[in-house]
């Protein structure tokens, strides 16, 4: 059987939205046709087109001023080939509005911004659903999840050079490491570059759940297991099934649910409320904490036995005031998605911002950074990033106050690390090569080396998982 064929009908005049989507799908599957037709609401032409290309899926992207057109090609779609799943391309993802049109016939929904992460496991199963070839292997996979992991820091790529090995077990894991470091993010790529990639991935966050709800949220109820019980309901576990279920901030699991989680993880069975029978599950466990794992077993948060059950294999994530390296990377990263979702044409940072932006603690890590990056790309006005367009939360974390020659030699040494990272990296780890662009003696340069204690053959086999090779 050929390769599948994915047919864009774009109701808007073509734009770099289309273009994204259509990368990112074209990147992963092998598309012998990919269709951008901006055809107005001629719905017989749209027809026609399905006709000749008989895709396996069909996606209708619009703008608000055109939703009519949208939906009534929508209906026109489901009628005449009811066959073909149909995925609409929105600007934003509304409940309201994704509830209409899935009454509609839609399958599924895509909203803007594009992430490849997000799009191409949904699309891949629609496509197994339709019994199509697909051409989705786990190498280009990986590219698009492990290029959402974004460092040079040593510590950073020392954890998520583990990824790949972690993948191909079956193991729980436990993901520390403070907010907004990027816990669920590791989780995600583990689920996606492994063997359960085509089975749902389900995160659950343990501290958002009520006490009295966790068990009937895991575990599911049978009819009558309560007074409002008055249908069954199938648990997080069960709906994980073949997949990978992700409990986040596992330590506030209240206790008597930590001994329920205990058993399913030695046995994997469990029993829904109300129920007399025990279920086997194939799913698996990924757990995540920002607290201090052996404070909460001492303080009696978190049983041991359930921490020594779930931290089978540690993945510890470094906060990004540790990744000094990593944050005009990262800043820059998001400056450039940011201002091409903002539509705004904003090429850099002023000395004063990338200052700034250095001497701050980052108590919020990552997430705080992409945030207070989009906060300063939706008001600034400039072709630059200024200083004071970038408002942090907490100025009492800033290091600002250091003497002159203490700041100037902390940005000294940031400096010659993330040069020579950077160089590096771009030489594939060949130190000869690297020390010639550097226009330094291979000596010298080795010297440079061993003084920020940076391991090269790291960077090597980040080169290598980067480009495949």
């Amino acid at each position: 059987m050929g390769s599948p064929k994915l047919l864009l009908l774009n109701l808007n005049p073509p734009d770099d939205r289309a273009r994204d989507l259509k990368d990112i799908l074209a990147s992963c599957v092998q598309v012998e046709e990919f269709n951008l037709h901006p055809c107005g609401n001629d719905g017989g032409g749209h027809l026609e087109i399905i006709r000749q290309c008989e895709p396996a899926i069909i996606f209708i992207m619009h703008q608000p001023t055109m939703v009519l057109e949208a939906r009534g090609l929508l209906q026109s779609v489901r009628k005449e080939f009811p066959a073909i799943p149909a995925v609409v391309v929105v600007e934003t993802g509304e409940p309201n509005e994704m509830f209409a049109w899935l009454k509609l016939g839609a399958v599924d929904f895509i909203a803007w911004p594009f992430r490849a992460i997000d799009i191409l496991p949904r699309v891949w199963r629609l496509l197994e659903l339709t019994t199509q070839a697909t051409t989705l292997t786990q190498s280009s996979i990986a590219r698009h999840v492990m290029k959402e992991l974004i460092g040079e820091n040593e510590k950073f790529l020392q954890a998520i050079q583990k990824i790949p090995r972690i993948t191909e077990c079956e193991e729980t894991v436990l993901i520390s490491g403070e907010t907004g470091t990027g816990k669920e993010l590791c989780a995600r790529a583990i689920h996606y570059l492994s063997r359960r990639a085509r089975k749902p991935f389900i995160p659950v966050n343990c501290g958002a759940i009520p006490a009295e709800l966790v068990e009937n949220e895991l575990f599911g109820h049978e009819r009558g297991a309560f007074t409002s019980a008055k249908t069954s309901q199938a648990g997080l576990i069960q709906e994980a099934e073949g997949g990978t279920l992700f409990l986040d901030e596992i330590d506030c699991l209240p206790l008597l649910a930590q001994v329920k989680l205990l058993r399913f993880l030695q046995e994997r069975e469990f029993r829904s409320l109300g129920s007399t029978k025990m279920r086997k599950a194939n799913v698996r466990i990924l757990a995540a904490t920002n607290a201090n794992c052996e404070d909460a077993v001492k303080s009696g948060q978190l049983r041991r036995d359930l921490y020594y059950r779930l931290n089978v294999i540690p993945l510890a994530l470094p906060p990004l005031r540790e990744r000094g390296e990593d944050i005009l990377l990262l800043a820059r990263h998001f400056l450039d998605k940011q201002a091409t979702q903002f539509d705004k044409e904003i090429t850099g940072f002023s000395p004063n911002a990338i200052r700034k932006l250095f001497f701050y603690e980052w108590p919020g890590n990552v997430r705080e950074l992409e945030h207070i990056i989009m906060r300063a790309v939706i008001l600034s006005g400039q072709s630059v990033i200024r200083a004071r367009d970038i408002s942090l939360l907490d100025p009492a974390h800033s290091t600002a106050t250091e003497s002159f020659q203490e700041a100037k030699n902390k940005v000294v040494t940031e400096f010659e690390k993330t040069y020579i990272r950077s160089l590096l990296l771009n030489c594939h780890g060949n130190i000869s090569e690297a020390a010639r662009v550097a226009r330094k003696n291979r000596r010298a340069f080795w010297e440079l080396i061993r003084k920020h204690q940076i391991s090269v053959e790291n960077l090597r086999s980040s080169t290598s998982l980067q480009t495949g090779r």
